[in-house]
């Protein structure tokens, strides 16, 4: 049962909202706030998602949530609820529809700057839901026109914001080069710096101020109210000067010092114009792909089934199946949906779903999974689940309840800003207004009102984050390390425990062959070459890992011996008559190797002791396969996953930095704790045995102790546990799902580029700290000076450059971080 039926019953429900115009800290905690003062409303609100989750009393309809939203300066929409279970054959395209859009509409809009003034049709419509209680039906439930379906179609904000930067960043060069080096003056100059600026500062800037321009509607101010006053003070400020002054740019160089021109500022407005837009741009291509994980897992799914009706094999969408259909698999195939198996044998690879690196063997009676792989034999399964109920389809639910539920993050610019904002704009106008009153000169009293907006326009700020950023995120690239954003810096400074995936993380996810244990007077070396001759017949994992072991063990790289009469039975194993020699007298022999079942099928019952044997092997985390030979037991082949190399050094190096390492796997007992054992994790560090939901338990638990928890993983498996973790690290080699659910992304398969991605996030982070230490050091020292009327713009203007150029140079230092 679904928690919206869950809670329903008990008088509430959840719905879930997608808000467009989120630019900081401050709105989430507006929306929140809000939403909170409805009688028995709850909302937890994620910022990089531009979602909510709220908890609504039935006295509440869904109109109001909508309505109090709006009323707050943004736009909402309810999300369309999930299908209901009468709906199965369309639920798994519905869900798949609605991820999609999730992509385009949280891709981090640039405030309610740009999507009102570029989507201002986003309006009430037709295709309305309808309130659950019989509310109006609005643009609550609607989807925007033109939008085909989506809830919020209108694409990413990057590609709203890349004309805007371009443009910016082609016209600030020249403004900047002629305003800061007096060489390249000529006559009236200024008015070409003017003419090259006002389209920076205006429709380049249109989004903070068209944000600023809202939040002012509703008495409220953000970074974006203080970057479009700094913005339009500067250029406003420079053209009253050169308005006042015609003639004060009439010769080259004239009213300057040091390279910075007297009362004009154009080069200030555009500067931070562009380099404010860059980093929106980055902000918004950080989050471009936060609802891809869960489509990319949904795309996993088969697109196709065999279904069995009246003895006729029919090919549907598997989206059409329904309970109760008779699907077939063949080899090689995705299982269409969860289900029971009713006739074959085979094995499945479900390492996707489980994370077991062992096909697992199934037969009559079984239950199978969606998007596993059958490796051999052709399977009849009966479907049991299907569209939302599907084990593939709950394992998205859980990325996206944990991706929804994890707390934003905001930068530590915008959280400062709910204070800094209004009493910077406090602070310009008591000076103004002071000043007026003690001399009523209304030019000084101008000059130093500006000379606060000046020095106080956030150029550092907005630089403090994307140039760090920027830089550390260059520099872990040519690493083969991908860091998703800012927020992902802070966790990785607090993490102190760190969960491993085993398979495909500490591991390769690959079995080979350990020892060969020889019996009845058999060589290992024979036991070996007999079963890797047969097994080479087979399409079964475990017979190519032997099959490779043998022809690698054989002399001078000879071929493995000639089969004859093979036969196979999926989930048990092999028989063939292996011929030595070519021909003659006893060159034949005849192989059967598998499970204890197999051998006891074919008439051979090992004895106690050698029974005990394969116990003691399976006991020790090995995979143990049975060799005998002409109807004797010859010897024991046993097989592990191997551990990466290297494995043991970055678990090492990982308690150096404080962080506690801990074993998380699908595979039994005895395997987790043969691998721990080997790269150096405590035997009380080690989950094993557990499933998609365990490893999302095992995060919480963690957190619940109190600790700061990293997960790392490279499955579909793990995607689930990677958004709940606090800090969620991909390992480059596995899925993309998982990838998409992460935080970091680590191109390479070896644990000590996990390290170095821990490392340089760190580095990446008290870089950013430093720069905004400085850039409000400076404010702290140049705001006061410039109220007492001691700061003219001009030098206002030289420190806020040069905060900037630290604030930079300290960024650049990322680029020597070193291997």
């Amino acid at each position: 049962m679904s928690n919206h039926e869950i809670l329903h019953q008990t008088g509430t429900r959840i719905i879930e909202l997608d808000i467009e115009g989120m630019t900081c800290a401050s709105c989430v905690a507006r929306v929140e706030r809000k939403l909170g003062k409805l009688d028995g409303v709850e909302a937890s609100v994620n910022l990089p998602l531009e979602s909510a989750q709220v908890t609504v009393p039935d006295n509440v309809t869904d109109q109001q949530i909508v309505d109090t939203v709006n009323a707050t300066g943004y736009k909402a929409w309810i999300r369309e609820p999930r299908p209901s279970p009468s709906t199965a054959p369309d639920r798994e395209t519905d869900m798949l529809g609605a991820l999609e859009t999730d992509t385009e509409g949280s891709a981090g809009k640039v405030g309610a700057a740009e999507a009102s003034g570029d989507h201002n049709d986003h309006g009430a419509g037709t295709g309305a839901q309808g309130d659950r209680r019989g509310g109006a039906q609005g643009n609550h439930g609607a989807h925007p026109p033109g939008a085909q379906g989506d809830h919020m179609h209108h694409g990413p904000a990057s590609r709203q914001l890349r004309p805007r930067l371009i443009a910016a960043a082609i016209l600030t060069v020249p403004v900047f080069a002629i305003s800061m080096i007096p060489a390249l003056q000529f006559p009236q100059w200024g008015w070409v710096a003017a003419a090259l600026a006002l389209p920076v500062v205006t429709w380049a800037a249109w989004p903070f101020h068209r944000a600023a321009a809202i939040n002012a509607r509703h008495f409220a101010s953000t970074m974006d109210t203080l970057v479009s006053i700094g913005v339009l003070a500067a250029y406003l400020y420079s053209a009253w000067q050169l308005f006042a002054n015609p003639m004060m740019t009439e010769h080259p160089g004239m009213e300057t010092m040091g390279g910075v021109s007297g009362g004009l500022y154009f080069e200030v407005a555009a500067v931070v114009t562009t380099f404010l837009l860059l980093g929106r741009f980055l902000e918004a291509n950080a989050k471009a792909k936060a609802g891809d994980a869960l489509k990319a897992l949904l795309n996993l799914g088969a697109k196709d089934a065999t279904v069995l009706r009246d003895g006729v094999e029919h090919k549907i969408p598997a989206e059409q199946l329904v309970a109760g259909d008779v699907f077939v698999v063949r080899p090689g195939e995705k299982i269409a949906t969860d289900g029971l198996v009713t006739s074959g044998s085979s094995a499945v690879d479900a390492s996707l779903v489980t994370g077991e690196s062992v096909p697992v063997e199934v037969g009559p009676g079984s239950q199978v999974t969606g998007a596993t792989i059958n490796t051999s034999g052709r399977l009849l399964v009966r479907a049991t689940r299907v569209g939302s109920e599907t084990t593939l389809a709950q394992m998205g639910r859980l990325v996206s309840q944990a991706q929804t539920g994890k707390a934003p993050i905001a930068r530590l610019a915008d959280r400062i800003s709910a204070v800094f904002v209004p009493v910077v704009l406090v602070i310009a106008v008591v000076t103004f207004v002071f000043w007026l009153a003690l001399s009523g000169d209304l030019n000084a009293s101008f000059t130093a009102a500006v000379a606060v907006l000046v020095i106080a326009c956030p150029c550092a700020l907005g630089l403090a984050t994307p140039v760090g950023l920027l830089t550390g995120t260059g520099r872990g690239a040519q690493l083969g390390i991908l860091i998703k954003g800012p927020q992902v810096l802070e966790d990785t400074r607090t993490v102190d425990a760190i969960l491993l995936d085993k398979t495909g993380t500490v591991t390769s996810g690959k079995l080979a062959v350990g020892h060969t244990l020889a019996l009845n007077g058999h060589s290992p070396a024979d036991v070996l070459s007999l079963a890797g001759a047969v097994e080479a017949a087979s399409e079964h994992p475990i017979a190519h890992a032997i099959a490779a072991a043998a022809k690698s063990a054989m002399p001078d790289a000879g071929p493995l011996p000639a089969v004859k009469d093979f036969s196979s039975a999926p989930g048990g194993g092999v028989r063939g008559m292996v011929v030595l020699n070519g021909a003659g007298n006893g060159a034949e022999r005849t192989v059967v190797a598998g499970r204890t079942g197999w051998l006891e099928h074919n008439g051979i019952f090992p004895d106690d002791a050698q029974r005990q044997a394969l116990a003691s092997e399976e006991a020790g985390g090995a995979t143990a396969i049975w060799v005998a030979v002409d109807g004797k037991p010859a010897g024991i082949v046993t097989l592990r996953d191997t551990i990466k190399p290297g494995s043991a050094a970055a678990i090492a190096k990982l308690k150096e930095l404080g962080i506690r390492p801990l074993l998380l796997t699908g595979d039994n007992a005895a395997v987790a704790a043969q691998v721990a054992t080997a790269v150096g994790i405590a035997p009380e560090d080690v989950f094993a045995g557990v499933l998609p939901e365990g490893k999302v338990d095992a995060v919480r638990k963690l957190q619940s102790e109190g600790s700061t928890v990293a997960m790392a993983g490279d499955g579909v498996n793990d995607a689930a546990a990677l958004a709940q973790a606090d800090l969620g690290i991909a390992m480059g080699s596995g899925t993309d799902v998982a990838i998409e659910a992460s935080d970091l992304t680590v191109m390479g398969s070896d644990l000590g580029q996990l390290v170095q991605a821990i490392e340089l996030s760190r580095k990446t982070l008290t870089t950013i700290k430093t720069n905004l230490f400085w850039a409000f050091f400076y404010n702290a020292i140049g705001i006061p000076v410039a109220a007492l009327g001691l700061l003219n713009p001009m030098i206002a203007g030289a420190a806020m450059a040069a905060s900037s150029v630290l604030v930079v140079a300290n960024s650049l230092r990322l680029r020597s971080f070193a291997k």
